[in-house]
């Protein structure tokens, strides 16, 4: 019923699990909560959840009116949540180790908890007379009875002990599988070793590691003659972030291969850790009595089977595929006109760096020209107005308590509404340093829930970036595709503040899988969009507005290559649902699969000896639902074109994104949210399972 993964919120019971927000100078603890004043609050912490749930499942025991049950267990769920996602903010945020590795111990101790939770005959017998008692309740607390019911069974708590034992000790073993292989992706990132420096472009410099080489010749001990050999170049680390800035900025091809073919060779640890991965997803997706983990995966879900799903990329893949090829022959003769070289064959790592210089020439963009128009500040006031305009509330800047921040880069913002008042706190964190998480997301605090007719527990989230100022600069200034992120992750963040269903169950982000990523996705749409653009893009220095000519050049960049880019989505897709599909008899090869999977559904070769899945770090959290990012962005472009682009920043389009979709979470049928918000048309029933219309993205596409 509850468990420990990135989709969970932490939500606080208003009573014992008091967060504070001050307009003053009074101390509190991290997030502000009291318990975290230091590191070891984090087993006050834990032991007081662990005790307010104890008392509540004593409650539940008594078998209470079925509608107290579903207030008690929300609570239950609200109190354990709370913790659990506290502790993975501070996991992945705090510069403190002390911090960390309570954080982290504290997330263990909720994980057996909640194994305790998990497998309690009591609470499931309360959820199951709850649930059929429907007449006596609220359609929401209904809707919440029937997905406890099922979240406890696709436990296991209806199996017999020993089955249940096994699912228990598979589940562990699944997150300890989980944990291993992002570490190894963290611990051993790859690296190349460049000589000389000047192989390299001097604005990434500042990214490397200078390490030096002593050529043969001078005199054994002497030191006149070593430091006259010796010679400068840079060690490469080819994490993901590393690896596409040299991909797009280095001209040297043999230097791009190199960092390609390493950065998608590591860590070789991970080949094993998968092959576990996907067993064990297998046995325990066989015991709960179902073909596979896809099965397991998809059915709660908009597509309810694998087969929907993957006919529905399978389909799409055949669509995008003339488009594909077409842009690749194009950037591949960009490349022979380029080096003058008309045999030459166009490789893997030529793809970013051919394709940026084509969208820069074509569309005349120059990304440090377009960046200068974004300093962070003014992204942030972008925000704002986007807010004001569609939903009127305004964002205002908050001070924080001593001990409530975890790092002097946050700041504190409620999202205020004249005639509601508060309807949320955000904390930012978008500062890159060292040890941080290392790429953009939404992590919740605490989700939104009613305790009672006249209080409203409010949402409390983060969003977290990673951006970096230039090493001559002390802006930050993003270039377009990072104010996309934001956007994007800013469109997560709205979904849990403008949510007020019942229930935190349903909070928020609290929604099927393949719904998920819907709003961040539509408000990726705003990034773009110059009436929203000129009213916050300002030149760093000279305060002058963004002029629309460079909007319309960017937007011309935007989707030179999207059928190649819709082509590689497919195939990530396919990898996630072929490899946790069903199994066959004897063991398969998933290196070659993958390859084999690329050669068919993209137009590029597949570079022998690389192994790109061994840190395709979605197979983690989106296992069997990669798909989702394919349905999300078929959503969104059918509702920016049906319901936002005409009127984009205006109150009535806001309300209308309020009223019919953001504000019920997951409260209500997802299918009926997407129909009610953007007609009969967004949708398609294709057997047992709903797919998204295609024909509005592939227009916009021009596929």
């Amino acid at each position: 019923m509850w468990k420990l993964t990135s989709r969970f919120r932490p939500h606080i019971n208003s009573n014992s699990w008091l967060i504070r927000h001050f307009s003053s100078g009074e101390a509190t603890g991290l997030y502000g909560f009291d318990h975290l004043k230091t590191a070891k609050g984090f087993q006050r912490f834990v032991a007081d959840a662990i005790e307010r749930s104890g008392e509540l499942v004593s409650y539940i025991s008594g078998m209470p009116s079925s509608p107290e049950i579903i207030k008690a267990m929300d609570e239950i769920s609200d109190t354990v949540c709370c913790v659990v996602d506290s502790a993975e903010l501070c996991r992945q945020t705090h510069p403190d180790r002390e911090f960390v590795e309570a954080a982290h111990k504290a997330a263990i101790d909720m994980n057996d908890y909640l194994h305790q939770l998990n497998t309690n005959h009591t609470l499931y017998a309360a959820v199951r007379k709850a649930e059929q008692d429907s007449n006596l309740l609220t359609e929401e607390a209904s809707r919440t009875a029937h997905h406890l019911r099922v979240d406890f069974e696709r436990g296991g708590i209806h199996l017999d002990p020993e089955k249940l034992e096994k699912v228990n000790n598979l589940t562990t073993n699944i997150f300890q599988l989980c944990s291993e292989f992002s570490e190894n992706i963290a611990d051993d990132p790859g690296h190349v070793d460049i000589f000389p420096v000047s192989r390299i472009p001097r604005h990434l410099h500042h990214l490397l590691t200078p390490v030096y080489r002593f050529s043969s010749g001078g005199l054994r001990g002497s030191k006149r003659a070593a430091h006259a050999s010796k010679q400068k170049g840079f060690r490469i680390p080819t994490d993901q972030r590393t690896l596409s800035s040299i991909l797009q900025w280095t001209s040297d091809e043999e230097v791009r291969k190199m960092v390609y073919v390493e950065g998608n060779s590591v860590p070789q640890a991970n080949h094993g850790v998968l092959e576990k991965l996907i067993a064990s997803r297998h046995e325990l997706a066989q015991m709960m009595g179902c073909n596979s983990y896809a099965d397991f995966m998809v059915e709660p879900n908009l597509a309810k089977s694998p087969k929907v799903v993957t006919s529905f990329l399978q389909e799409l893949s055949r669509t995008v595929k003339p488009k594909a090829d077409q842009e690749f022959i194009a950037i591949r003769d960009f490349k022979r006109e380029k080096c003058g070289d008309k045999s030459a064959e166009l490789e893997p790592w030529d793809e970013t760096y051919y394709t940026s210089m084509m969208k820069s020439s074509v569309n005349d963009v120059d990304t440090s020209v377009v960046a200068s128009y974004f300093p962070l500040p003014r992204c942030i006031e972008g925000l704002k107005v986007l807010v004001e305009s569609l939903f009127g509330a305004t964002f205002h800047t908050v001070p924080l308590a001593p001990g409530e921040s975890w790092h002097p880069d946050v700041i504190k913002m409620s999202l205020h509404h004249p005639d509601e008042g508060d309807l949320g706190y955000l904390y930012l964190d978008l500062y890159s340093r060292k040890g941080k998480y290392p790429g953009c997301a939404s992590f919740a605090i605490k989700g939104g829930r009613k305790i009672s007719d006249t209080e409203y527990q409010l949402p409390v989230l983060a969003l977290v970036c990673n951006f970096s100022r230039a090493s001559d600069s002390s802006v930050v200034k993003l270039n377009h595709s990072e104010v996309e992120v934001l956007f994007h992750e800013f469109g997560h963040a709205l979904h849990s503040l403008l949510s007020r269903t019942d229930y935190q169950h349903f909070s928020g982000t609290r929604v099927a899988l393949d719904l998920a990523e819907m709003p961040s996705n539509l408000f990726e749409y705003y990034a773009w969009d110059y009436r929203l653009l000129k009213r916050f893009a300002r030149h760093h220095s000279t305060g002058e507005t963004i002029p629309e000519k460079l909007v319309k050049s960017l937007q011309g960049a935007r989707n030179m290559f999207a059928a190649t880019e819709m082509q590689r989505q497919v195939f990530y897709a396919l990898i996630d649902q072929i490899l946790f599909g069903e199994q066959p008899a004897t063991p398969r090869d998933v290196s070659k699969l993958v390859a084999e999977l690329k050669r068919e559904h993209t137009s590029w070769n597949h570079v022998e000896g690389t192994h790109w899945h061994i840190r395709f770090s979605h197979l983690l959290n989106y296992g069997a639902g990669y798909y989702s990012y394919i349905y999300a962005k078929c959503f969104a472009s059918t509702i920016w074109q049906s319901v936002c682009e005409e009127d984009p920043l205006s109150l009535s389009t806001g309300t209308l994104l309020r009223e019919k979709f953001f504000k019920h979470g997951g409260a209500k049928d997802p299918g009926e949210l997407l129909k009610d918000l953007a007609g009969k048309e967004i949708i398609s029933v294709h057997g047992e399972g709903i797919v998204p219309a295609t024909t509005c993205l592939l227009n916009e596409l021009k596929l």
